[in-house]
């Protein structure tokens, strides 16, 4: 699909949802509480909307990459003829001449801006209380204890960004759905958490993205995650034993 075809599928969109909302304010239809992919990565075309970024942009060492993994043994227990991976080699240190003037040690990926006639487009997750991802845990075991997912909302300060740490229950290389509650998210502003607390914007998520933080936890080497998808959800449309719990968090810092 060329950006022209994807520019014009983004407008219809967003004529389709503005019809939605005035159907729903006549009182002629309920919220749909049901799950709802927002994002997948099983084609060339799904990666083409990824941005990525590590600290060698800044004069770290780290390295990243995001890509299709066509492998059968990876992608067979969901079915799938691909998905995406996240990998590199998380290092915490930076070039020479630089150690005291930046930080090194992450990496990380977001979908791009989606422009639209209408302005850009955003997702409206206001109806659930999940976000819901399908990831599958690879790299060195030092590393698996790192990954935090980030949502950028439409703000007034661009720099804030909502944050969790995400917690595996597998470690056998396997896929597993994990479940965040919007509710948990952090609000964070340059890594730190922000002192100002804004709820966030649910109607109106510019961003989701999952990054790497080696420099936070004290973790080199190299890093793998498989994604399959990005997700809405509820409590009625998951099993229990999905949801991450305290001893899932106490269990991922041993």
């Amino acid at each position: 699909m060329s950006n022209l075809s994807l520019y014009l599928s983004r407008t219809a969109q967003i004529i389709h949802e503005s019809t939605m909302r005035v159907v729903l304010m006549k009182g002629l239809e309920a919220p749909s509480r049901s799950p709802r992919t927002l994002f997948t990565f099983n084609s060339e075309q799904d990666i083409k909307q990824i941005a990525t970024g590590c600290d060698a942009d800044i004069g770290g060492t780290s390295t990243v990459h995001f890509e299709l993994n066509k492998n059968a043994k990876d992608n067979a227990e969901i079915g799938k003829e691909a998905t995406g991976v996240f990998w590199g080699d998380m290092r915490l240190g930076v070039k020479a001449g630089l150690e005291s003037k930046v930080n090194g040690g992450y990496a990380g990926f977001r979908n791009k801006r989606r422009p639209t006639l209408f302005g850009e487009l955003t997702d409206d997750v206001s109806n659930h209380r999940y976000l819901s991802l399908r990831l599958r845990l690879g790299g060195d075991e030092a590393t698996h204890n790192s990954y935090f997912c980030n949502i950028q909302t439409e703000t007034p300060v661009t720099t804030d960004l909502w944050q969790h740490r995400l917690f595996f229950k597998r470690r056998d290389g396997g896929w597993e759905n994990i479940y965040i509650p919007f509710d948990s998210f952090v609000q964070t502003n340059f890594g730190e958490v922000s002192e100002a607390k804004v709820e966030m914007y649910k109607d109106k998520i510019r961003s989701i993205g999952i990054s790497i933080l080696g420099a936070r936890s004290g973790s080199a080497g190299r890093y793998e995650l498989g994604i399959d998808s990005i997700g809405i959800t509820n409590d009625e449309h998951i099993e229990p034993s999905a949801r991450v719990t305290d001893k899932d968090k106490e269990l991922a810092e041993l």
